[in-house]
């Protein structure tokens, strides 16, 4: 099972327990930790499992709960 949700620039939000959000333009956070993304590059945070994929505007968080 798989969850996600797509944020723009300057908003934040929760992926199920974790606060996941978009700074500055290309600036990701997940769960505290930060890492910078341009366009059409994809990030994987090792310690909590989400990928975050940056399209443009559209930054989209996804889990993979293994299930």
């Amino acid at each position: 099972m798989a969850d996600s949700i797509t944020l723009g620039p300057l908003q934040y939000d929760k992926l199920g327990v974790l606060h996941v959000g978009v700074g500055r333009d290309g600036f990701v956070a997940v769960a505290g930790d930060v890492h910078t993304l341009a366009d059409g590059e994809r990030h994987r945070f090792e310690r909590t499992g989400v990928t975050v994929t940056r399209r443009g505007e559209a930054y989209t968080f996804s889990r993979d709960h293994g299930d």
